[in-house]
């Protein structure tokens, strides 16, 4: 199982921590680096830095050379397809190929609110999603394009240059949503980011996708899996403990739980929580469902020695 770290790039990312974070991900042989995508924190607090997403991506790209990197997920809502299409394909160019193009439905009211984007109904956010990656495949492969589309026609289109990864970048697509979503992912996903919260939970949602991938004809098996989920990893259990601590500080969780019971109080929310070897055994029955790689979110973005516990996790 290999090994990537998530950042909730809304809860305080500044170019500081970006490449900081970047420069140990990429020298401690982790196999890849994610961000959100959004405009202020989730947490409360819209004084906190929320780097740009794409910008800071541009920057990644040349800033490494070896990692995976990518936008966990783009919200359709926020960037018209056609602009987000010849985006992605000038970074996956910069990085030489190493691009994976996470995308979703939109979300979060009171982002859409703020900066006074739309937030269609559910389904026509659904409508627009899946016309928006049809006009992201179709103009990745050049062009001219003609599009007949309800919301994002294209007339004569070309994008050029086209991404380096032929015939395009890995789309991925992250949600469990059991009835579209995941039909979506069957017809149009390189790779599924689930946000299962237990193992059991995942078994469920695997077996819709494998429904819908047979009512499509399509083989699950070329879908790649993979899992976000967070972690609390500490040399010892001491440190698992001041660690939680700091994360429930942080994170609002659980106020009033003791310090003692806090590492529980995270096992409880399916964290993924203990010393390297805790974390593997936890892992493990991910890996026994297919999961090929899984992103940790990471919150203390000065936490960079713990990032370093990460290291025997990644299996390449």
């Amino acid at each position: 199982m290999k090994v990537g770290v998530m950042i909730e790039a809304q809860e305080g990312l500044t170019w500081e921590h970006w490449f900081r974070i970047a420069d140990h991900v990429e020298r401690l042989g982790l196999d890849s680096l994610w961000r959100s995508d959004h405009f202020f924190s989730l947490s409360g607090d819209r004084h906190r830095p929320a780097l740009e997403c794409w910008t800071s991506l541009t920057a990644l790209a040349q800033r490494t050379q070896r990692i995976r990197f990518g936008p966990l997920v783009s919200p359709m809502t926020f960037r018209h397809p056609a602009l987000l299409a010849r985006m992605a394909a000038a970074v996956d160019l910069l990085s030489s190929g190493r691009l994976v193009l996470g995308v979703g439905a939109g979300w979060n009211v009171a982002e859409h609110e703020a900066f006074g984007i739309g937030l269609p109904s559910l389904k026509e956010r659904f409508d627009r999603f899946e016309e928006g990656i049809a006009v992201i495949k179709a103009l990745w492969s050049g062009g001219p394009v003609d599009l007949q589309g309800r919301y994002y026609p294209l007339r004569q289109a070309t994008a050029y240059p086209r991404p380096l990864q032929q015939p395009t970048p890995p789309l991925l697509i992250g949600g469990d949503g059991e009835v579209r979503l995941l039909r979506i992912v069957a017809r149009e996903a390189d790779e599924w980011n689930s946000h299962a919260h237990t193992p059991e939970i995942y078994r469920v949602k695997l077996a819709k996708l494998e429904e819908h991938c047979r009512a499509v004809g399509r083989d699950p098996a070329t879908i790649r899996r993979t899992w976000m989920g967070g972690i609390l990893i500490g040399r010892d259990a001491a440190e698992v403990v001041e660690k939680g601590r700091w994360m429930q500080s942080f994170l609002g969780v659980g106020p009033g739980v003791p310090p003692a019971a806090v590492a529980d109080e995270f096992r409880r929310r399916s964290w993924i929580v203990g010393t390297p070897d805790q974390a593997a055994s936890q892992l493990a029955a991910w890996s026994a469902l297919g999961i090929e790689r899984v992103m940790f979110q990471w919150y203390n973005l000065d936490d960079l020695d713990g990032l370093a516990l990460l290291a025997p996790l990644n299996q390449p």
